[in-house]
């Protein structure tokens, strides 16, 4: 891996922006009552602290595990209830989730700072090797796909707890425990299809 800072800015820049790009885009969905910067951009950098969480659990999960369709499972898996536990922590005993569309958004925020920090990982080593042209075409492909994966997938588990905003705690855990494996699901899909055929039918997939 290089030592090249200027390597790391580019990298670092390729995965943060387009995830800020996606992040603008889903807060025009709320202008009438956005919510606060600051908590904003701590969900943001707490998804991004998740991957660096998730990363062994799924070495982990690669070293006990044999079968590619299991290990894409729980590697959605991990990665699903590790951007949800972000948010968690960054909500612990407070009160700003007061409406239900605060759920999505905030889920989406984590997910897109989850995505920022590995795009830039997966951005290193094209362009470490010089291979600007590839890290380009491969930042265009994760802004439209894996990106927009994590949005979405993350959306899913936030829609869910929004829909249970007057429900009692019980109806809460249902709601929250199916949106995860509707998010889980996603994401094993998208994974298993590009996966299969090694991203050359990555528009079909991500339609």
């Amino acid at each position: 891996m290089t030592s090249d800072p200027r390597i790391y800015g580019l990298a670092f820049l390729g995965g943060v922006i387009p995830a800020l790009l996606w992040l603008w885009f889903w807060l025009q969905e709320e202008r009438q009552k956005t919510e606060p910067r600051g908590l904003l951009a701590l969900c943001f950098v707490a998804g991004m602290i998740a991957v660096l969480f998730v990363l062994p659990v799924e070495k982990f999960i690669q070293n006990i595990v044999s079968s590619s369709g299991g290990q894409i499972i729980l590697w959605a898996a991990a990665e699903e209830i590790m951007k949800y536990l972000a948010v968690l922590i960054i909500l612990y005993k407070t009160t700003y989730v007061d409406e239900p569309i605060d759920w999505p958004i905030l889920m989406i925020t984590a997910a897109l700072g989850f995505a920022a920090l590995e795009n830039t990982l997966f951005l290193l080593k094209p362009l470490s090797l010089g291979q600007v042209t590839v890290g380009l075409l491969t930042g265009q492909l994760r802004f439209l796909g894996s990106t927009l994966l994590h949005a979405v997938s993350s959306a899913t588990i936030g829609v869910s707890l929004g829909l249970t905003f007057h429900m009692q705690a019980r109806a809460r855990k249902w709601y929250l425990l199916v949106g995860v494996i509707i998010a889980i699901a996603l994401h094993s899909l998208f994974n298993f299809f590009i996966m299969e055929n090694s991203g050359s039918n990555f528009l079909e997939v991500l339609a």
